[in-house]
């Protein structure tokens, strides 16, 4: 076969990568799973929609993203902005934000768990991200603690601590069908 042929085959197949359209037909389908996931991460509704707004602008500018892994790409995102805009770190000292929370019909980011969000922004900043990220989007140990520059020991220990404020409170994770 020609180069010429093989360039034309090429032009035909469908690209198999996201596209800006592709990343702003999630953002505006999973707009309320993925603003309550900068909110609970952020606990701050003003930040919330920070993380929510760069999280659609770094999408669109993103061109290596296979299409079926858009979405689970955009919380990846959204997870990176608010890390960089809370710096959460497992020996400082966190917050506890008191904020308006969602609605129970709201509860759940998508990922079908369903949870208090009022318990969950209780908990410490970097807590509520290893439960976040750990138990409700099930990212590994490893993910989590290269996402959040810290050791798996340190994503166990706040994981098993979140796990534990959150039972103290009477609260328990259950997975929705």
């Amino acid at each position: 076969m020609r180069e010429q042929d093989r360039n034309q085959v090429r032009r035909n197949e469908p690209n198999p990568y996201a596209t800006r359209e592709d990343f702003i037909k999630v953002f505006h389908e999973d707009r309320h799973g993925l603003c309550q996931l900068s909110f609970l991460l952020t606990g701050d509704h003003e930040k919330a929609e920070t993380c929510f707004v760069a999280g659609i602008e770094d999408c669109v500018k993103e061109n290596r993203v296979f299409r079926e892994w858009a979405r689970s790409w955009a919380k990846r995102i959204i997870f990176e902005n608010a890390i960089r805009e809370l710096k959460p770190r497992p020996s400082l000292p966190s917050s506890s934000p008191s904020a308006t929370v969602f609605s129970h019909s709201e509860q759940s980011s998508g990922s079908g768990r369903e949870f208090d969000p009022e318990t969950v922004l209780g908990l410490g900043d970097f807590e509520r991200f290893v439960f976040l990220m750990s138990v409700v989007e099930n990212y590994s140990h490893h993910e989590c603690a290269l996402l959040l520059g810290c050791s798996v020991l340190e994503i166990r220990q706040a994981r098993l601590h979140a796990l534990e404020e959150l039972a103290s409170a009477g609260q328990v994770v259950s997975f929705a069908p």
